[in-house]
């Protein structure tokens, strides 16, 4: 879906500003390098702070070895963009930490310093985006959009790394299975999880086990018991209270422990019962039937703390058989060690057996997750080996991102004062494209995205059914001709201030989830491959790139051979 296009009026910042503050609350004008604020003074005494600057936020290299990223983060830069202000504590701070030569004026510049003169443009969020394409381009005065450069950077590095990390596992997994986000205790530290847990949701994971994500964000919950739960059960005595209403309130057993060991009784009887030659372990089926009684309508098992087949799945069956007498449907299983592609299979086999037996409709498909350090590679292999897992809980290679660090996004002047800017290095790949543009997507026949072209602001849009010469920005060999079929414009303006331009509006939660989720299903397959994927094209008109090897030459000093 697109992002909320309802256009709200903007006369006024106020009309702006009633957007709610960042989610943590440490995100404040402080939340920067110490060099924002000496180069915001160094501005304010050379009497530049006031200087029109264009700044782009992009990444140079798509993360995880693969050729797509997904944008995330927007959300809380706009909210930190909209409630810019700093307070009396904060200016005393900053005038402790710079020099004692630094002028009263400036700390009265701070006072009254805000982000009503920056307009911020960006991609929507949740989008497919790639390197050297702008994802936010902010202008203003230029002392407060550097002040804005780190704290910009922070929200948005982490965010759109470990949402493209869930929408890598997605892809692996399949649309069929169920992800669970489980990293909340591997997290590195309470923002981490938080800020995990929000945009795996969005990058295509179904819940979380974190609870305070679950709240402020309103993402589904889902979590059962640890391996301690069940060795802390001893023997059935434990339980008290024994009695269970049936799901249709019309009567009580009394006795559901009985009615359990009963089952149980019934399931070692018959001869492909993996128990049927040994007691499965007590404690286990004491700690299900009491999870069962606290929870009949929600029971999930762990099954793997003794023996997985010759106990764990047989227990689980009898709780489950004995709540299914009662009118309940048991949830599943989890495995969170050992062989999972077998231990999966067996599992499924044993719940068939189970329905074919007793003739419980529905019972060979119980849910089974599986858990234990999973990562890409392994649900990879797991799929290769077949297995039978429904679902996935997934925590540390997510949440930590633990194949890369970061994304490493860049915040680059490209514009002051209407001058064009660029910024040079013998490494071609981090030479900056120069002055403000503007993005498009071009779409072939099949509705694949077939490339990214970026062009002067006063180039005129590209149009369906016209042909565009595409050029790469710095290597003159590789161009080609692009009729699209469909051109999206990709700079919204999500923060006009007060230029009097409408701005977009933020889109919830769940609508840059399905963003995300639809624009993945628009890629070329071979873009989305793990291994070996085709590269995205990037690239500029042919006035663009003519421009930016004009200033290339203007800009680059001239050396002398001696």
């Amino acid at each position: 879906m697109e992002a909320n296009a309802n256009h709200l009026p903007n006369g006024e910042a106020a009309a702006a500003a009633v957007l709610d503050s960042p989610t943590n609350p440490m995100v404040t004008p402080l939340l920067t390098d110490l060099y924002q604020y000496t180069m915001a003074y160094a501005y304010w005494k050379g009497g530049k702070h006031n200087d029109r600057a264009v700044f782009d936020l992009y990444f140079r290299r798509n993360p995880f070895g693969g050729e797509y990223t997904i944008f995330a983060g927007l959300e809380e830069c706009i909210k930190f963009i909209a409630n810019f202000k700093m307070n009396e504590g904060e200016i005393s701070f900053i005038r402790q930490s710079l020099s004692g030569s630094c002028e009263d004026g400036f700390f009265d510049y701070l006072r009254e310093l805000d982000c009503s003169e920056v307009e911020a443009y960006a991609i929507p969020e949740g989008s497919v985006v790639f390197p050297k394409v702008p994802l936010m381009r902010i202008e203003g005065p230029v002392a407060v959009v550097q002040l804005l450069e780190t704290p910009l950077l922070n929200l948005v590095n982490f965010a759109s790394l470990v949402a493209t990390n869930a929408a890598r596992h997605r892809f692996v997994a399949g649309k069929s299975k169920m992800l669970l986000e489980f990293g909340l205790r591997r997290a590195q530290g309470p923002d981490g999880a938080i800020t995990a847990s929000k945009y795996c949701y969005i990058g295509g994971f179904d819940a979380t086990s974190n609870v305070a994500a679950g709240r402020l964000f309103g993402i589904p919950l889902r979590g059962t018991h640890s391996h301690a739960f069940v060795s802390s059960f001893m023997s059935p005595d434990e339980i008290i209270e024994k009695s269970l209403k049936s799901a249709d309130g019309s009567t009580i057993c009394e006795d559901f422990v009985s009615l359990v060991q009963t089952w149980l009784n019934k399931i070692k009887a018959v001869q492909w019962s993996k128990s049927s030659n040994g007691d499965t372990n007590h404690s286990e089926l004491t700690a299900f039937t009491s999870y069962a009684l606290a929870f009949p309508d929600n029971f999930l098992a762990l099954v793997d703390t003794y023996d997985v087949m010759r106990s764990g799945i047989p227990n689980f069956c009898a709780v489950a058989l004995a709540l299914n007498d009662l009118g309940y449907k048991a949830g599943g299983i989890r495995l969170d060690s050992g062989d999972l592609a077998y231990l999966s299979s067996e599992a499924r086999k044993f719940f068939q057996s189970i329905e074919k037996e007793f003739c419980i409709p529905g019972f060979g498909k119980t849910n089974i997750t599986a858990s234990n350090d999973l990562n890409e590679e392994t649900l990879d292999a797991l799929n290769k080996q077949g297995h039978e897992v429904d679902s996935y809980g997934i925590g540390t290679y997510l949440v930590t991102c633990y194949s890369q660090a970061a994304l490493g996004c860049v915040f680059k002047l490209v514009e002051i004062n209407g001058e064009p800017r660029i910024k040079l290095s013998e490494d071609v790949s981090k030479v900056s494209i120069p002055c403000k543009k503007r993005s498009y997507r071009l779409y072939g026949k099949e509705g694949y995205p077939l490339v990214d072209i970026m062009t002067r602001e006063n180039e005129p849009i590209p149009k369906v059914g016209e042909r565009i010469l595409c050029r790469h920005p710095f290597n003159e060999s590789k161009r080609a001709f692009v009729v699209p079929q469909k051109v999206d414009d990709l700079l919204k303006c999500y923060w006009p201030g007060t230029s009097g331009k409408p701005r977009v509006e933020l889109p919830s939660l769940n609508e840059t989830r399905e963003r995300c989720i639809n624009q993945l299903e628009q890629m070329r397959p071979d873009h989305m491959r793990r291994l070996n994927p085709t590269p995205y094209k990037v690239s500029v008109s042919a006035k663009l790139y003519d421009f930016i090897h004009f200033l290339w030459l203007n800009e680059a000093p001239v050396g002398e051979l001696q």
